[in-house]
């Protein structure tokens, strides 16, 4: 914490934020030499996919897609585009 700031935790909080700074640090991982590091990012969820632009048009208030062989995989994001009269 910066020195010009307030502490407002209460008691409780203080004595545990202060057991766990006194605890020693724990050793380094114990992992064999022929193992490949990776990054953080290979971990997580992977990026989704961009959405993909469609002509289509609106028709009693359905937007059906003008490109009847367009196929789309389940939750996809799709911005369709249409002119406006």
């Amino acid at each position: 914490m910066a020195p010009n700031t307030n502490d407002e935790r209460n008691d409780q909080r203080r004595s545990r934020d202060e057991a766990i700074v006194a605890q020693p640090p724990l050793p380094p991982l114990d992992v064999p030499p022929n193992v490949i590091p990776t990054p953080m990012e290979s971990h997580l969820r992977p990026a989704r996919r961009r959405p993909v632009a469609l002509t289509g048009v609106v028709e009693n208030g359905l937007v059906r897609l003008l490109d009847p062989g367009a196929k789309l995989p389940e939750r996809s994001r799709v911005i369709v585009v249409a002119e406006g009269t």
